[in-house]
């Protein structure tokens, strides 16, 4: 079972998470992971069809390396997190605190996957113009964003959120269910994350996933209503940080709002 959302709001470091997880030298999820992510939101937004006007990310956390594609191809986006503290550190990002977090290596390989590898200072400003908007969201609720009815979106792009905040499957799958109001008809879903995780440790904080199976993830996708346009599994390699992150595999769904 996942930590509750009071956890989060209490002893979530979101600052000392990004120094930890992101960092260029001994990030835990820098490399591996990263690579996984910018792969597949590259070749999805070049090669796979998805663009659109609005872009909606669920769950942004702190983190800005899963948007640094989709701001090629869509017009705007919309970042949304639980988390005072996460949506404080993206606005650190988006206005050039000198206390931000920096991207910079990470901007570097999305560049050159782009084939424009001098160009990261235009790839951030570029993804500073589109971000129109950091809102508050809530997985648990039925409308994540109210009171704010927000109108259907081209694309919604969630990254490590769902097994931290739902309880169980049921929960997983009722989240995805919501989301179908926020996606208009033929829109796209675009989910990334890990399998079989059930912690990840900030500092000394334990916090507690929902473990998820390949087969439960598809099931509750098909469940609540969605098409599978493309699934991608990858094991984890990197065995050398499980006592601070246990998941074993990472996959990439994209789905799709029927028409």
């Amino acid at each position: 079972m996942a930590s509750s959302p009071q956890v989060y709001i209490d002893e979530f470091n979101a600052k000392e998470y990004l120094k930890l997880t992101y960092m260029a030298e001994g990030g835990r999820l820098f490399g591996e992971w990263t690579d996984f992510v910018l792969k597949n939101l590259h070749e999805t937004f070049t090669k796979g069809g998805v663009e659109g006007n609005t872009l909606l990310d669920f769950g942004t956390g702190a983190s800005i390396y899963h948007l640094l594609s989709a701001c090629e191809v869509f017009e705007e986006i919309i970042v949304s997190d639980l988390l005072e503290q996460n949506r404080a550190e993206f606005q650190k990002w988006l206005k050039k605190d000198q206390d931000a977090f920096d991207w910079t290596h990470i901007i570097k390989s999305v560049c050159e996957m782009e084939g424009n590898r001098k160009n990261c200072e235009i790839k951030a400003e570029k993804l500073r113009s589109q971000v129109k908007e950091v809102l508050k969201c809530d997985a648990l609720k039925r409308n994540p964003y109210d009171p704010i009815v927000m109108p259907p979106v081209d694309c919604i792009l969630c990254c490590l959120c769902l097994e931290c905040s739902s309880k169980d499957i049921k929960e997983y799958c009722n989240v995805l269910k919501n989301f179908q109001d926020l996606i208009k008809p033929g829109g796209h879903l675009l989910i990334l994350s890990t399998l079989n995780a059930t912690f990840y440790v900030v500092g000394k904080k334990r916090f507690n996933l929902m473990p998820l199976t390949k087969d439960e993830l598809e099931k509750a996708i098909k469940d609540a209503g969605y098409q599978i346009e493309k699934a991608v599994y990858a094991p984890r390699t990197d065995k050398s940080k499980m006592d601070i992150a246990d998941y074993e595999e990472k996959f990439f769904i994209h789905a799709r709002k029927p028409m």
